[in-house]
């Protein structure tokens, strides 16, 4: 009677788990169900600091695409994908760098957590001059690397200037150009020792050498500033490459001179930007960039950026080392305060080595008492004197206990193997084999454990399997699907046009009787090679640039056919055009190939999710759903 009664018990309690278990669970998905706790995690997480804040979702408005989400993250798992050697490893790597804070006993105080606060809240700029240095070099090395650092700093005491030393002796690559110039900075922007001498020394003194991973550094700090917060902006953008001839570096100029042009006429950035700019990164956004602080971007850039007073305004055309930029406001904020910012610090401290304390053994400790460790001190101390290298066996003893399960003699032969130790004492192992079980033990738990954890897990795991079904079912598909493409053009072909442009060629010449020369061979109906073949005979004394533009996209072009302004350093009696205007047109594949593979990749996509709807059997717990906030 008594066991029945206690069955009927453990039957009632599971039953009740379960329905409790149902009841938490906000939407199902084939056999994987999803909790409320997890899912508004995720919700409010992807629905903070995005681009446009109109961009928020409610949960309602989340949930459908998280299930679409989901839905090829069971699809990718129903294919094996999680099950190949790659993945494993990839998301052991991430498991591994994650879980690292978590397995040590990281210790701060409330003092650095305000100062690094306090450093957030403003932005030095300096200058430094690194002399590269492996961690591991001997003591030798180190001080001829830090006698030559002080011969320099005596070299600037004595009136070299710093920026000149910095090109000269630094072995930072950028110093060639930049003379170690690193703009504005604030907290966890640089190394933490960096960070630390450059907020702790007086504007225009110079640090004493300081040590980081990288190797010694003398620091010049210039200036010292409030931190202006956030801005987020929209930018339109012309690249120049690197190594760019004056003459591609005009044509970038005169065009992104005639968007200026545009915009100030009152054309609309955002299209602007998807159709003119070259961060395609960007461009589909219209243009939009993800929230930054002054620091974090380029100066010439976020200089021009912060110098925007009112959301909406455009700046002028402005260059970086990347190319020639319009930036428009969008928004901006200021650095959160104490309280939201706080949690926020403590994390970054746990995760970076160089700020925070740790210590192994008081992890370990706190975990014996936590998992109830006990040990067999007669079985420890029978190890004494005998070494692994020895012929003889060791009998099998209980040497420990941990969480309910016991290891003896037999589970430290293992861990000898394992970490191939074939010789030496055993109890010089024992403790450190002891702890390495503790921290196994913990590791395995984290999960469980740790609701954070389990969600960063989870993101990882779900990620990788996405982007690796996305690339197989839709981008890799939809670039290698000629066929498929060719179709799909022919019935959406409408989709992408010209507008009316001028089709024919650009005439440069060096002088104006060369100019003379070639209209009279024009008018002789003399082909461009003929043409040229004639005059270019000794130098090349004409040019010749084919092409159809339409209006905006080349200044020459736009001041002959459209009578736009006359372009700056150009000679009309040196430069001329030959050709016709020509009406609209339809763009043919070759001409949009990227704009049509992108369009093609979202019409997959599109049938896929139809798909994988109808494939599995989604149910959703609307009471739950409602109960969750909207952000």
């Amino acid at each position: 009677m008594n066991r029945i009664i206690y069955s009927l018990i453990l039957f009632i309690a599971f039953a009740f788990q379960i329905h409790a278990q149902t009841d938490d669970v906000i939407v199902s998905i084939d056999n994987q169900q999803i909790d409320a706790q997890e899912f508004e995690h995720i919700y409010k997480k992807n629905n903070s600091n995005l681009y446009n804040e109109t961009e928020k979702k409610t949960p309602k408005e989340y949930l459908d695409l998280f299930i679409d989400f989901k839905l090829k993250v069971v699809e990718a798992e129903n294919l094996k994908m999680d099950t190949s050697q790659a993945f494993i490893n990839e998301l052991a790597g991430y498991r591994k760098e994650i879980a690292a804070p978590y397995l040590t006993d990281v210790k701060f105080d409330d003092q650095l957590v305000h100062e690094i606060y306090r450093r957030m809240t403003h932005e030095v700029s300096a200058s430094h001059i690194l002399l590269s240095l492996d961690q591991k070099a001997s003591p030798g090395k180190e001080k001829e690397v830090l006698d030559r650092l002080k011969a320099i700093k005596e070299e600037i005491r004595n009136g070299k200037d710093f920026g000149e030393a910095a090109a000269e002796h630094s072995q930072d690559p950028s110093a060639v150009n930049n003379k170690g110039k690193l703009g504005y900075f604030s907290a966890f922007m640089m190394v933490a020792p960096f960070e630390d001498a450059a907020f702790s020394t007086p504007v225009g003194e110079i640090s004493e050498p300081v040590r980081t991973s990288f190797g010694y550094h003398l620091i010049q700090v210039h200036d010292i500033r409030e931190n202006k917060g956030e801005i987020q902006v929209a930018h339109i953008m012309k690249n120049v490459p690197k190594d760019a001839t004056p003459e591609v570096k005009a044509k970038a100029k005169a065009e992104i001179d005639a968007i200026y042009k545009l915009l100030l006429n009152g054309a609309d950035f955002a299209d602007m930007a998807k159709k003119e700019s070259q961060d395609k990164r960007s461009a589909v956004k219209g243009g939009e960039m993800p929230w930054f602080a002054a620091g974090r971007i380029v100066a010439e850039f976020s200089d021009a950026a912060f110098a925007l007073k009112n959301s909406g305004d455009i700046s002028e055309p402005v260059e970086t080392a990347f190319g020639y930029h319009i930036i428009k406001k969008l928004n901006e904020r200021p650095v959160a305060s104490f309280e939201e910012s706080k949690a926020e610090i403590e994390n970054k401290i746990k995760r970076d080595p160089e700020r925070r304390t740790s210590s192994k053994k008081a992890f370990v400790e706190k975990l014996k008492e936590e998992y109830n460790f006990s040990e067999n001190s007669e079985a420890k101390n029978s190890l004494a004197g005998k070494n692994i290298q020895d012929e003889q066996a060791i009998p099998e003893l209980s040497l420990f206990s941990i969480d309910n399960k016991t290891y003896g003699t037999s589970e430290l032969s293992k861990y000898l193997q394992e970490k191939k130790i074939s010789k030496g004492a055993y109890l010089s192992v024992y403790d450190i084999w002891v702890d390495d079980e503790i921290t196994k033990l913990e590791d395995s738990k984290l999960e469980t454990k740790y609701p954070e954890f389990r969600y960063l897990m989870n993101e990882y795991h779900d990620g990788i399997l996405l982007f690796a079904i996305s690339q197989d079912k839709i981008w890799n598909f939809a670039s290698e699907d000629s066929t498929g493409l060719e179709a799909f053009y022919q019935k959406n072909k409408n989709k992408f046009h010209w507008g009316e442009r001028f089709k024919g060629t650009i005439i440069t010449c060096e002088s104006a009787e060369v100019r003379e020369q070639a209209e009279n061979m024009f008018a002789e109906e003399m082909t461009i090679e003929e043409i040229a073949d004639q005059l270019n005979t000794e130098k090349e004394v004409i040019t010749f640039e084919n092409g159809a533009w339409e209006e905006g996209r080349n200044h020459i072009v736009d001041y002959y056919v459209w009578n736009g302004s006359e372009p700056k350093d150009f000679d009309s009696a040196t430069t001329f055009i030959r050709g016709d205007k020509i009406l609209p047109s339809q763009k043919l594949l070759d001409e949009a190939r990227g704009l049509y593979i992108s369009e093609y990749q979202n019409y997959l996509e599109e049938n896929w999710i139809k798909e994988l709807r109808s494939k599995y059997k989604v149910k959703i717990n609307k009471k739950l759903l409602k109960s969750i906030d909207a952000i």
